[in-house]
């Protein structure tokens, strides 16, 4: 007899399981409904990384996997204020606070959208991975996607944080974004943290590209526009030296529409 397949919705706001352990071990752990409430009692919950997971794919990796650490193709993405060390000394620490939790928020809920998790939040920047523990054929394209949408929301925000709040300059703040594509490890690293996260040096480059964004602006590597050519065709050509990194690295430049 056949076991009908649990339902995993596109949208993320109504998944009923965690499609992190069903990508990962077709196991339908609930993370939504009455069937969730067992679950809860023994720490089961969603996670904050994207509320699609649960907390076994956040805490447990060695469970999920069974090891400590896998090689796969991942897209790592990483998003930065630019201006805000600038900012952080021209008004006060509440009306910042307002600024980065604006920034967390839109991005989290634009990583979301296009099945990404927020693995690392970092005071104004973030690095999220796509295509783990969620798996998406075209984690790449869905990286990018995710940017624009990143741009689109940050941008309208921090304008309205411009006329919101007094002692903001008048040059309007800007995020920047680098992404790139690879064979990444991703696993738990630390003895005293269970969390897992992906190193490698293809994030490392991703960070690189970010560094070297400027407001508005999404740096996308070769690897990553070849896998989405439909969304970075026609685009810049943007040489690169990026600190640690020997040959010159090219990248598409995406700017916020």
């Amino acid at each position: 007899m056949k076991t009908a397949s649990p339902i995993v919705p596109d949208n993320h706001s109504s998944s009923t399981i965690c499609r992190g352990c069903w990508d990962q071990m077709r196991m339908p752990i609930p993370i939504r409904g009455p069937l969730a409430l067992p679950f809860r009692v023994f720490g089961i919950t969603r996670s904050k990384m994207n509320p699609d997971i649960c907390t076994i794919c956040e805490r447990a990796f060695h469970y999920v996997k069974k090891q400590r650490q896998v090689t796969a193709v991942a897209t790592i993405l990483f998003a930065d204020i630019r201006g805000f060390t600038d900012l952080s000394e021209r008004i006060e620490a509440v009306k910042l606070s307002r600024i980065v939790s604006l920034f967390q928020d839109s991005c989290a809920q634009a990583i979301w959208a296009h099945d990404g998790i927020v693995n690392k939040q970092m005071g104004d920047g973030l690095m999220a991975i796509f295509n783990f523990p969620i798996v998406r054929k075209d984690h790449a394209g869905a990286a990018i996607m995710a940017a624009l949408d990143i741009q689109r929301a940050c941008t309208a925000a921090l304008n309205g944080l411009n006329a919101d709040i007094d002692g903001l300059p008048d040059r309007m703040l800007g995020v920047g974004v680098g992404i790139h594509t690879g064979d990444v490890q991703i696993g738990e690293f630390s003895s005293f943290r269970s969390d897992f996260t992906a190193i490698g040096g293809v994030v490392n480059l991703a960070a690189r590209l970010e560094s070297q964004a400027a407001a508005g602006e999404i740096l996308v590597s070769a690897e990553t526009a070849a896998q989405a050519p439909s969304l970075t065709a026609g685009t810049e050509l943007r040489p690169l030296m990026l600190k640690g990194i020997e040959q010159q690295v090219q990248a598409r430049v995406l700017i916020k529409s």
